[in-house]
């Protein structure tokens, strides 16, 4: 009742409006090395800092993953498994961010929540 009468009277609350104003923030977030973009611009974004910390552990896995790479034929299947994942992982973290979710990757948002900017 009270989420109605806020959108009758034209209010938003203030998740809403951080949500809003960090949404390509958080997009950028997921898109390779561009996460270091909200760390660095939007800090005080909640929604984009969560988002950003996610992004910067993928970032770096997929950076780990391109070293794994050139060990011959076990490393080249966790390599190809890992280019095959995380660009699954972003696109759904990314349409996650256009929904204004605060999606928690498994075993990422734990990395990510360790990290103190």
């Amino acid at each position: 009742m009270q989420e109605e009468e806020k959108k009758a009277t034209g209010q938003q609350g203030t998740e809403d409006v951080v949500v809003k104003e960090g949404k390509v923030y958080a997009i950028l977030a997921y898109i390779g090395i561009l996460c270091l973009i909200p760390l660095l611009i939007k800090k005080d974004n909640k929604f984009a800092l969560f988002h950003a910390k996610q992004g910067l552990v993928l970032f770096i896995a997929e950076v780990i993953i391109a070293f794994i790479w050139v060990i011959p034929f076990l490393g080249w299947f966790i390599g190809a498994i890992g280019w095959i994942l995380i660009p699954i992982i972003c696109i759904i973290a990314i349409i996650q961010v256009i929904m204004g979710n605060y999606w928690r990757i498994p075993v990422i948002a734990d990395i990510a929540e360790k990290i103190n900017i």
